[in-house]
């Protein structure tokens, strides 16, 4: 079968919802990358099998899979005709950072009423003029996905023993548009090059490098759908030049940003 590659992205008046993203793809596979919202995902056809915390999950028929954020994930089809599927991604207002532990022990979720729901605010998403109905099923699904993870939530998030990986990640993070280079990060955190690197991706299953350049390429995802030029974009989100951007956009999205930036509505 011919690559095929659809996609249709945009940012809903809706409190909460970063974005939306619908897509078809035949044969493109996500590389390892981070996201700093929630993935709400579910696949109307075919599969994707997504490595997350370094065990191999899925997305069997009538599951939602939340995906947490800055834990790394990949993707590819797990089917011959490849997968359709459609994404909302949450900000942490919806679901807060205690949730992440168990999002990641079990991101596929059987309830075929959430399902439902889901699918029911996506078609509200897509209509303008139906934002309050649109907060209204996405205030029951944040509801129902705390009613599954809640329970599980028995350690505390933060505290004095992060490790030497989470002190790079908050680095990294806070430098995102800075250029931080290895060197300056080992001499703020009084540890040798190697041993952060080594330590990073031991800790999160992805490189430095690999997870700055995701958290950018995520930032030019939300500029390009809030209307600015793809090259403004790859000033604005960190990126040497355009071209340096569409590399980039391109490995992980599988299209390039103008063309992403085109897309605007569901199709």
């Amino acid at each position: 079968m011919a690559s095929q590659q659809e996609v249709s992205a945009w940012r809903p008046a809706v409190p909460g919802v970063v974005e939306v993203l619908h897509a078809h793809f035949t044969d493109h596979a996500y590389p390892m990358h981070v996201h700093d919202a929630w993935t709400v995902l579910i696949v109307d056809d075919g599969a994707v099998r997504y490595d997350l915390d370094r065990h191999e999950r899925g997305t069997p028929h009538d599951t939602v899979s939340l995906l947490p954020p800055h834990v790394p994930h990949n993707g590819s089809p797990a089917t011959a005709d490849g997968f359709r599927k459609r994404v909302l991604y949450l900000d942490m207002t919806q679901l807060d950072a205690r949730l992440i532990g168990p999002a990641v022990d079990g991101p596929d979720l059987t309830d075929p009423v959430l399902r439902r729901r889901v699918g029911q605010l996506h078609t509200a998403l897509a209509a303008p003029g139906d934002e309050l109905e649109a907060e209204s099923r996405l205030s029951l699904i944040c509801e129902r996905l705390r009613s599954h993870l809640s329970p599980l939530t028995d350690v505390a998030v933060g505290g004095p023993g992060r490790g030497l990986a989470h002190e790079l990640r908050d680095l990294l993070d806070a430098h995102l548009l800075d250029h931080l280079t290895l060197d300056g990060a080992a001499r703020h955190l009084h540890a040798h090059p190697a041993h952060l690197v080594r330590a990073f991706s031991a800790a999160f299953g992805i490189a430095p490098h690999q997870y700055v350049m995701s958290r950018r390429v995520d930032l030019a995802r939300r500029l390009l759908l809030g209307g600015r030029p793809p090259g403004e974009v790859a000033t604005a989100a960190g990126f040497y030049d355009q071209s340096h951007l569409s590399r980039h956009f391109k490995r992980v999205l599988g299209i390039p940003p103008g063309r992403y930036a085109r897309t605007g509505r569901p199709g």
